[in-house]
């Protein structure tokens, strides 16, 4: 295990991660807790750090090695990591999180797989103007399509609303800036946005940045829209579906990476 805030200039300062110990693919949950779940539909898995709110295990799915990071929550933590793991030389990132569904039709459960993001995040503003779009690498968004027809789950495709403040979202009326907030949640639902959650935004524009490729996958927890209309709206935790997308769409990559 590496120490805490280890100086080795051979590693990363957040990360703790140094070039040759994670795969060119890589999962990027939020919740650190969730590595040892994702790691366990690896072959060999080998902790490589844990330092803060970053966990990485690295391992293989049939012959393909890959890493799982965590990215804590937010764009600014997710920023340092993925600009952490490209130094060490992954090109190709997959957030595997979850979301609020905004859409109507976007039920519990359902993963919703991120074409694009609403930048309201305040990480991505440092890298790009607010007018430069946060979109997904399309290799990776048709993968997550292609896996989650081949497993046969429930999904949708489209933009999703990333902030930077939780609250913003489920108590925007109790804030200073309520009414901006309100305004632009219905603006975004009219546009057909499809859900809310707090790093796409940053991981696009700085994957964008850094020359790597990134996509989005998300299990739909509850949708606010539906509670807000009596609708039925169990709230589902398990990430697993998701999970199992994402690790199918890096074998997806891997094939096609191989035949280039």
């Amino acid at each position: 295990m590496i120490p805490a805030y280890s100086i080795d200039p051979e590693r990363q300062y957040h990360i703790q991660v140094a070039k040759g110990e994670v795969g060119r693919y890589v999962l990027l949950p939020g919740d650190p807790k969730r590595c040892a779940k994702i790691a366990q539909y690896f072959d060999d898995p080998v902790m490589v750090a844990d330092n803060r709110e970053y966990i990485t295990i690295t391992g293989t799915v049939d012959g393909v090695r890959l890493s799982v990071t965590s990215t804590g929550i937010g764009g600014p933590s997710a920023a340092i990591a993925l600009e952490e793991l490209a130094n060490c030389g992954a090109d190709t990132f997959i957030r595997v999180g979850t979301c609020g569904g905004m859409q109507e039709e976007v039920l519990s459960g359902d993963l919703v797989i991120a074409s694009g993001a609403i930048r309201m995040d305040g990480t991505s503003r440092e890298y790009a103007p607010i007018e430069y779009p946060a979109v997904s690498d399309y290799a990776v968004l048709r993968a997550l399509e292609d896996a989650a027809q081949k497993r046969g789950e429930r999904y949708h495709i489209g933009v999703v609303h990333c902030k930077d403040a939780f609250y913003g979202q489920h108590n925007p009326e109790l804030l200073p800036n309520s009414a901006v907030l309100l305004q632009n949640w219905d603006a975004y639902l009219k546009l057909g946005c499809l859900a809310s959650e707090m790093e796409s935004a940053t991981l696009f524009i700085v994957g964008g940045y850094r020359k790597v490729r990134t996509g989005t996958v998300l299990l739909t927890m509850a949708n606010q829209t539906r509670a807000k209309k009596g609708l039925p709206n169990p709230i589902v935790h398990d990430t697993d579906s998701a999970i199992r997308t994402a690790i199918e769409a890096v074998k997806i990559l891997a094939r096609m990476d191989s035949a280039e």
